[in-house]
């Protein structure tokens, strides 16, 4: 099982080109289900998560074609893929399947839609909470569909197609507003969604729906209007910059100090956690080629956070941004609303020299921490990132172990921190 080795105290100089979002480019390769023409996705990530989708839509009778790279492509360039569900020839996600991915769990909406029917496996559990998925039945059946729950799998069918309707979802929920848009496209008459996710990644869907003859209106607020059409086309979209990626490098770079460009990342996406690493002393600048993030020598400054929903602060920083504050100059809080069972990265974080204090949802961090290098294990995707911007800046040498996590969601993480200074290296096996 590969590792990776990291030995902190370097600055990072240079330019990191962002890659594609996971979160748009799955949603965006499940949509492909919608159509019997040809959807073509640009600036699709190179990732663990990528390619599994793809087996997933492969079972269903999805055809992926997978360019290769052109003259004049940089090292990570984003893949273009051509999906066509021309036929498709099983309405059945397994539990095989859906159990490594819950993502692929969104295959209900256009199943349903489009053949009538779908029967998919629950997810199953997960280490960063339960993440249920009663809010996409919900969502389905105020479609008008039939649901029912049987030995591990949710049964949808709707005979005579989907309905336009009313649903209000009772919390955000960025997956159940990705089922209940693709769902409502196909649907005859009006869906009205109201208290959908605001999230970048959420507008980006509907943007290559509506490229596909969708008909929605308001995505990227809070209330979503969807015109049900007979039938959707092919069509061509490019996934737009991972949020999460540029955030991650971000806080790396005032982890580390330095000065490094951001290629291709939008400040729109992510402004909130940009102005909280302002405060804590990171000097972020936009440009015309992406975000510029330097640090001098000066310290670290504590600052209390909470995640939130969109535009608020992200969960999936919160993990790296906590590496963050065990440098600062004081006592930082953060504190988690988005899920439960996501502070597993503290124990680990311990292990490098950190001082936290769990109390709930709440987590304390006494800075600075002199942080040394040690062992350490993932445990998700965005705590094994943690680990990794807290070892830039150890002492010596920490290993990171089960680095498929970090593969699931970071394109070629080691190279591009490399590529700018790092001491960090893949070891295989």
């Amino acid at each position: 099982m590969d590792r990776i080795s990291i030995v902190g105290g370097q600055p990072l100089h240079g330019a990191i080109p962002i890659s594609g979002a996971k979160n748009a480019a799955l949603p965006l390769m499940i949509a492909s289900l919608l159509t019997r023409d040809t959807l073509i996705l640009d600036n699709v990530p190179r990732l663990a998560d990528v390619s599994l989708l793809q087996r997933i839509l492969n079972n269903h009778g999805v055809d992926v074609m997978l360019n290769g790279k052109r003259p004049g492509d940089t090292a990570y360039q984003g893949q273009t893929l051509h999906l066509s569900a021309a036929g498709i020839v099983d309405t059945k996600a397994p539990y095989e399947l859906v159990s490594r991915m819950r993502a692929s769990f969104w295959v209900i909406g256009p199943l349903v839609a489009r053949m009538g029917e779908a029967k998919v496996s629950l997810p199953g559990g997960c280490a960063i909470g339960t993440r249920p998925v009663d809010l996409h039945i919900q969502a389905l059946q105020n479609l008008g569909a039939e649901i029912e729950v049987d030995a591990g799998y949710v049964i949808a069918r709707a005979r005579n197609g989907l309905r336009g309707g009313e649903i209000a979802f009772p919390k955000v929920t960025v997956g159940g507003t990705h089922t209940a848009l693709m769902a409502a496209s196909l649907a005859q008459g009006t869906t009205v969604i109201e208290n959908a996710a605001r999230e970048p990644e959420v507008a980006d869907v509907a943007d290559c729906l509506n490229k596909m003859g969708a008909k929605i209106t308001g995505a990227g607020t809070s209330r979503i209007v969807v015109e049900g059409v007979p039938q959707l086309s092919g069509a061509r979209h490019t996934v737009l910059p991972d949020r999460i990626e540029t955030g991650t490098f971000a806080i790396a770079v005032a982890m580390t100090g330095g000065d490094v460009l951001l290629e291709g990342g939008r400040p729109e996406l992510l402004q909130t956690a940009l102005d909280v690493l302002a405060q804590a002393g990171a000097e972020i600048a936009a440009t015309n080629a992406g975000i510029r993030v330097a640090r001098n020598g000066a310290g670290i400054a504590p600052v209390d956070v909470a995640t939130a929903p969109f535009p608020g602060f992200p969960t999936d920083l919160q993990a790296q941004f906590m590496a963050l504050m065990t440098r600062a100059n004081g006592t930082s809080r953060i504190t988690e609303t988005i899920f439960e069972n996501r502070f597993m990265h503290v124990q680990e974080l311990a292990r490098l020299g950190a001082r936290i204090q769990l109390d709930g949802e709440t987590a304390t961090i006494e800075g600075p921490s002199r942080l040394t290098g040690a062992p350490v294990m993932a445990t998700d995707l965005r705590a094994s990132v943690s680990l990794v911007i807290a070892a830039l800046a150890a002492e010596g040498e920490t290993m990171v172990h089960r680095v498929y996590h970090l593969d699931r969601g970071f394109e070629r993480l080691e190279d591009k921190l490399s590529a700018c200074g790092a001491q960090i290296s893949r070891i295989s096996g």
